[in-house]
């Protein structure tokens, strides 16, 4: 693939699942689901395309990677607990690539958006949770994926030397 679409610079890195439900609930499925797409698939990632990004920033053009995390890293939710753990994990794991990465002048950056319309919310079973996003869909803007690509497209044109490590992007609207 690399002879076709010549080496790797970029690497975006953005699974995700979200199934909220209360302990109480006991899904212990659906939390590892969610500890294994979340956490353990976006180290997939990273293990995958490692050396490429190093072997980019050494031939001296720019090599990023940027982790898509979400607000719910500081946030707390009720019945949230394990997508935001997912997520918090993935804010701090991009704090200490970053700091492994760096000096190889591989950026490492971390996204965290707010209410973004796409598919994430449609996996949700908890009836709770399904309505407070049903509600917050029709009380506020939510950002589109072009507004996200938009910023992601801005963090990887910045100059070589520049490292937009922290983002968090969300609609005005939203608290």
């Amino acid at each position: 693939m690399a002879a076709e679409l010549g080496p790797v610079d970029l690497v975006i890195n953005n699974a995700g699942v979200m199934l909220p439900s209360g302990v109480e609930e006991h899904r212990i499925a659906d939390f590892e689901q969610m500890i294994e797409v979340n956490l353990t698939g976006a180290m997939r990632v990273v293990d995958a395309f490692v050396d490429p990004l190093v072997a980019a920033a050494k031939r001296g053009g720019p090599s990023d990677l940027i982790n898509i995390s979400s607000i719910g890293a500081h946030g707390v939710f009720p019945t949230f607990a394990v997508y935001c753990a997912t997520k918090a994990a993935v804010t701090h794991l991009s704090r200490n690539l970053r700091a492994e990465l760096g000096p190889k002048h591989v950026r490492v950056s971390v996204v965290e958006p707010g209410f973004v319309n796409t598919e994430l919310q449609s996996h949700m079973t908890d009836e709770a949770a399904k309505a407070w996003i049903a509600e917050a869909r029709q009380q506020i803007t939510w950002l589109t994926a072009d507004d996200l690509a938009s910023t992601i497209a801005f963090t990887a044109a910045l100059p070589r030397h520049v490292n937009l490590a922290h983002v968090t992007i969300m609609p005005t609207q939203q608290v």
